[in-house]
C-alpha cells in the first residue's frame, strides 16, 4: 500500500550508519522514520493552533491513533504533570507516593475516582483499608481500573485482588526508603535500578516509572542520560536496521538522538522540536514503538520480532482541547495550566 509519506521519498538514504562500531544497513523503514516524526509533530502542532482537520495528508497518520513524538506531550503525561505531581503538596514523599500511584492505574478516571471519594492524595493520609474499599467497590460496578497502555503486572504479596497487591507494593516502596534513595540517586540509571529492585517492576517499566518521577522538580536527570529500549521500540529498530542492531538497540536509540538534526535536513523535513526541545532517548525510544506500527502498513514486506501486522487502534476524534504545559525546569512554558 503506497502513502504519502513513501510517494514522497525522493532523496536515498545512506547505505550505512556507524553504532558503537557495528556497521548497520538502514532498510527503507529508517528514513520513514524521520518522515513519521515530523509529519506527527506537525498534527500536533496543528492541534494545538486549534486549526481545523484534516491535520495530514497522509492516509495511515489519518486513520490510525499513534502518539506524540514527545513523550511529555501526551494526554496521560499531560495529566500526570499537571494534575498529579505539580498538583497537590510538593513535599517529595508525597509526589512520589502520587505519581506512582497514579501510573500503576495510569487512568485518569482511576485517579479522579480516589481524589472524589479521599480527597486529597496524600502519603501521610493513606491507609490501605482506605483505597482498597474505594477501589473494591469501583471493581464490583464493573468499572475499569487500569489503561490498556502497558500492563502493570501484579506482584505476588499476599492479597487475592490485583488492584491490592498493586497497593502493597507501593507501600513496599514508601516504607523502604525509595523515595529518598531515588532522591538521592547521582544519576538516571541507579534511580532506575533502585526501582527495578521491587516486585514486578521490570526493565520497561523501571525505566518508564523513572521518567516519569523525573517530570518532579526535585529530580534533574537529563532524559539524554540513559534509556531502556521496550518491546515496541526493539520491533521498530529491528524494521529500520535489520537483526544487525540486535543487542545494540539502546545505541541505536542513542544514534537517532544525536544526529536528529542531519536527517530531517537530509530529508528536507521541518523539524522545530517541541518549542525548541530536540527529541529525547525516550521520545526516540517511543518514535521506534510508532514507527513499527507504522509500517505494518506503510512497509508490509518489513519484518519486525513480533510479527504483528495490524495497527490495532483507529484514530478517535477527540474534542477535547490539546493541553501543552511542561515541568517548568525544562523552561518551556507559556502561562500555567488552569485550574
Amino acid at each position: 500500500m503506497g502513502t504519502l509519506l513513501q510517494d514522497r521519498q525522493a532523496i536515498t538514504g545512506p547505505q550505512t550508519v556507524q553504532v558503537v562500531g557495528r556497521k548497520l544497513r538502514p532498510t527503507p523503514v529508517f528514513d520513514t522514520y524521520w518522515r513519521f516524526a515530523a509529519a506527527r509533530q506537525a498534527v500536533y502542532e496543528a492541534r494545538l493552533q486549534g486549526r481545523e482537520q484534516p491535520w495530514t495528508d497522509d492516509p495511515i497518520l489519518a486513520r490510525h491513533r499513534f502518539t506524540n513524538c514527545y513523550r511529555a506531550a501526551d494526554r496521560v503525561s499531560q495529566f500526570l504533570i499537571t494534575d498529579v505531581i505539580y498538583n497537590g503538596p510538593q513535599a517529595w514523599e508525597d509526589v512520589f507516593f502520587r505519581a506512582l500511584l497514579f501510573k500503576i492505574f495510569n487512568k485518569e478516571s482511576t485517579w479522579r475516582l480516589l481524589s472524589r471519594e479521599l480527597g486529597e492524595v496524600r502519603w501521610d493520609s493513606y491507609t490501605f483499608e482506605a483505597y482498597d474499599r474505594v477501589l473494591s467497590a469501583a471493581f464490583a460496578r464493573g468499572e475499569r481500573l487500569y489503561s490498556a497502555a502497558y500492563i502493570v503486572p501484579p506482584p505476588q504479596l499476599g492479597e487475592g485482588r490485583k488492584h491490592r497487591n498493586h497497593l502493597r507494593l507501593l507501600e513496599m516502596m514508601m516504607t523502604s526508603g525509595a523515595p529518598e534513595r531515588v532522591a538521592q540517586a547521582e544519576t538516571m540509571k541507579e534511580a532506575y535500578e533502585i526501582l527495578l529492585g521491587y516486585p514486578a517492576l521490570g526493565p520497561f517499566l523501571a525505566y518508564q516509572f523513572t521518567i516519569d518521577l523525573n517530570y518532579a522538580p526535585q529530580l534533574a536527570f537529563s532524559e539524554m542520560d540513559f534509556v531502556v529500549p521496550g518491546p515496541g521500540a526493539r520491533d521498530g529498530i529491528r524494521k529500520c536496521f535489520g537483526p544487525a542492531a540486535d543487542g545494540i538497540e539502546a545505541d541505536v536509540i542513542g544514534y537517532m538522538a544525536a544526529s536528529q538534526d542531519e536527517h530531517f535536513a537530509r530529508l528536507g523535513l521541518p523539524f522545530a522540536g517541541l518549542r525548541g526541545r530536540p527529541l529525547q532517548l525516550i521520545d526516540c525510544q517511543n518514535l521506534f514503538c510508532e514507527v513499527d506500527k507504522y509500517a505494518r502498513v506503510a512497509h508490509p514486506d518489513i519484518a519486525g520480532i513480533s510479527g504483528r501486522t495490524r495497527i490495532k487502534q483507529a484514530y478517535r476524534r477527540d474534542a477535547t482541547a490539546v493541553q501543552a504545559w511542561f515541568p517548568p525546569k525544562w523552561g518551556l512554558n507559556t502561562p500555567a495550566p488552569a485550574r
